[in-house]
């Protein structure tokens, strides 16, 4: 028996209109790209109290930031960490905050001191910061300008002691 045209239309709308749905419902939340829609624009404020400090992206107007949005059961954001250290030793022009979320306080407490980490860093329990860039999963880095535009966005590890890496910051 031969398929009528209308069932056929059916049968592919059925197929096709959950599959197109679905590819832009993702593609709707997702800045993960190779060109995220926040390259260009001011990067979002944020104030981040920790109890042990207070760290706020304005007071770095003026500066090159490298924002690092990680946690401490995430691995590659262990893989880049050594990275992030010596990037921020070999260019003190540049600003490194690294924002941790997703842990318990007691965790990233004892990983800082685990693992000796000289950089600045601090959590956010509120997950504030990492929600207005749009961040969910670690490790995303956002560079930011002199003038607070976020000019790059880095998905997943990266290694930033690299010449590339450093002559684009030393350009901005």
């Amino acid at each position: 028996m031969i398929a009528s045209r209308a069932s056929l239309l059916r049968i592919g709308t059925a197929v096709l209109l959950p599959a197109l749905s679905l590819t832009l419902t993702g593609l709707a939340g997702c800045d993960r790209g190779d060109h995220p829609a926040q390259v260009g624009t001011a990067a979002p404020g944020f104030t981040i109290t920790d109890g042990a400090q207070t760290v706020r992206l304005s007071d770095y107007h003026g500066k090159v930031v490298l924002l690092n949005f990680w946690a401490s059961w995430c691995a590659p954001c262990i893989e880049e960490l050594p990275s992030l250290i010596a990037l921020q030793k070999q260019m003190p022009e540049v600003t490194v905050i690294a924002v941790n979320f997703e842990d318990e306080e007691d965790s990233y407490r004892q990983f800082l001191k685990d693992n000796h980490v000289d950089l600045l860093t601090i959590r956010d329990a509120s997950e504030k910061s990492n929600h207005a860039y749009g961040t969910t999963r670690p490790p995303e880095t956002y560079v930011i300008d002199k003038q607070g535009i976020i000019r790059r966005k880095f998905i997943g590890p990266q290694q930033w002691t690299g010449p590339e890496i450093e002559n684009y910051l030393r350009n901005l």
